[in-house]
């Protein structure tokens, strides 16, 4: 059997699908099982033991090319009609992935019927009916195994173990020689504004941690680098290390898998975390932890519980429901995970 699974962004939707691929994998070993994604989470499934081949769309790169870039449209093109598959599962949902399940070659091409963008559904031949939002977002992915004739898990599976090499390369970018205290992990930054944590609180975070004698990471990509030094020069840690934009997805996943707790936001950090099994206190404002919280148990979920919680909007001009999460809040919560571990 060839199945193509397209999940395209963001990074958390792509580690909570990463079950489907596995358990496909586990059921039928044989398969061809490829994914299509997007540039940014690419890194991550470069190698996945699940699948045998990974295609990126070409979205990013067309978007940073002048005039009119047809040759990477083409070529994806060619790329994504090599294989006539026997399904084309469309774990995204919206009009980016539809168009690309339309362009496939596949038998039968699954998807859900209604969501965000309804007219996704004219590029399936097999519909499952509209998901209810307020189940988590992994166990509607699981879903996807029914129609391919497969059970779902007794036990989530994410494939992500890191090899000996990333350990080793997560472990040369912290200065410590020995692993006699604990480290946790701060992640300041999300994609919504709503979802941002005051900076703030985060240079206090730190240093209530470092007073606990906690050493402490941050992470984040190239553009958050700016917030990280902040962090480190304002909260006067010795023992912390800006790891902002030294990090692809790959180091950063064994990085999180070596830390004893991880402190961030409803962000695709806080899923990778989570997978590699390491627990979160996770920092929830305008989204619903009961929807896209972390997977597993024992992790720490902090919210101020307002009335207009959860509002799912990207912009808010006052950000209450995140700003009345404390610093003191966060740390008790960290050092409850730190404690536990």
């Amino acid at each position: 059997m060839k199945v193509l699974l397209v999940k395209l962004s963001a990074l958390g939707d792509v580690v909570q699908s990463l079950p489907v691929a596995m358990a496909i994998r586990r059921q039928m070993p044989e398969a061809r099982i490829d994914w299509l994604v997007e540039r940014p989470s690419a890194g991550l499934l470069q190698g996945h033991p699940a699948l045998d081949r990974v295609l990126v769309s070409p979205r990013h790169q067309m978007a940073e090319a002048s005039g009119l870039p047809l040759s990477p449209l083409t070529g994806f093109g060619r790329e994504l009609r090599s294989v006539r598959y026997d399904a084309v599962v469309d774990l995204q949902g919206l009009m980016k992935s539809a168009i690309c399940v339309g362009l496939s070659r596949g038998s039968r091409k699954i998807g859900w019927r209604g969501g965000k963008e309804p007219l996704s559904a004219l590029a399936y031949n097999h519909k499952l009916a509209p998901f209810d939002p307020d189940r988590p977002a992994l166990e509607r992915y699981l879903d996807m195994l029914e129609p391919l004739g497969l059970e779902r898990p007794a036990q989530i599976e994410f494939g992500l173990s890191p090899s000996p090499g990333e350990l080793a390369a997560a472990r040369f970018l912290l200065p410590w020689e020995d692993d006699s205290r604990p480290v946790v992990v701060l992640h300041p930054v999300a994609k919504w504004d709503s979802k941002l944590w005051p900076l703030a609180h985060w240079v206090e975070l730190a240093r209530l941690l470092g007073e606990q004698r906690v050493r402490l990471v941050v992470s984040g990509s190239r553009d958050d680098q700016a917030i990280g030094r902040l962090i480190a020069r304002r909260s006067g840690v010795r023992e912390l290390v800006d790891l902002t934009g030294r990090t692809g997805l790959r180091e950063l996943a064994a990085l999180l898998s070596m830390a004893d707790a991880v402190v961030c936001t409803d962000t695709g950090v806080m899923h990778l975390a989570a997978a590699m099994g390491t627990k979160v206190a996770a920092l929830f404002g305008p989204t619903a932890p009961w929807r896209t919280g972390p997977s597993g148990q024992g992790h720490e979920i902090l919210r101020a519980g307002l009335d207009c919680s959860p509002c799912f909007e990207r912009f808010c001009g006052e950000l209450k429901c995140m700003e009345q999460i404390s610093p003191a809040q966060a740390a008790q919560a960290a050092m409850s995970l730190v404690s536990g571990r």
